[in-house]
C-alpha cells in the first residue's frame, strides 16, 4: 500500500481545505492525528486526516497542514478548536504524538518518510506488506 502525505499550507484556508476534506469523506476517515513538536522555540502543531484506502486502489493519502499552529496548551487558538470541533462532530478522536521538526530534516521527503515511520510504529497507519 502506497501512503504518502499531501501537505496543504499553514493557514486559515488551508485549515478548512483540511476540514472539508474530513467532512466530505467522513466514512473514509481512518485517523485524525495531531503531531506535536518545537521548532524554533515555538510548540507548534501539525493536524493530520488519515484516509482509508479506495477501493480498488491501495493509495492511503494523509492530509496535513505542517507545522502551522500553536499548540493549544502553549498558545489557545482559533485554528486548532475548529479542528477539535470538526472532530467532534465526526464523531472522532484526535491522536496526538511527538515528534521532530521538520526542518532538522534536509529535504522535506525525508520527513514524511520519518512519520510515516512513526505512524507505523504506533500502530497508526498499516505497515506494507509485499
Amino acid at each position: 500500500m502506497l501512503q504518502r502525505f499531501i501537505e496543504l499550507g499553514e493557514g486559515y484556508s488551508d485549515l478548512y481545505e483540511l476540514m472539508e476534506i474530513a467532512k466530505s469523506n467522513h466514512h473514509r476517515i481512518h485517523h485524525l492525528v495531531r503531531l506535536n513538536t518545537t521548532t524554533n522555540n515555538r510548540k507548534m502543531t501539525s493536524l493530520v486526516v488519515v484516509l482509508k484506502p479506495i477501493e480498488p486502489g491501495n493509495y492511503m493519502p494523509l492530509y496535513i497542514c505542517r507545522e502551522g499552529i500553536p499548540q493549544p496548551e502553549w498558545k489557545e487558538n482559533k485554528r486548532f478548536s475548529l479542528f477539535q470541533s470538526l472532530a467532534n462532530e465526526l464523531n472522532q478522536e484526535i491522536f496526538q504524538l511527538e515528534v521532530k521538526p521538520s526542518d532538522i530534516f534536509n529535504e522535506k521527503q525525508l520527513y514524511y518518510q520519518y512519520l510515516i515511520g512513526v505512524l507505523r510504529l504506533n500502530h497508526f497507519i498499516p505497515e506494507l506488506k509485499f
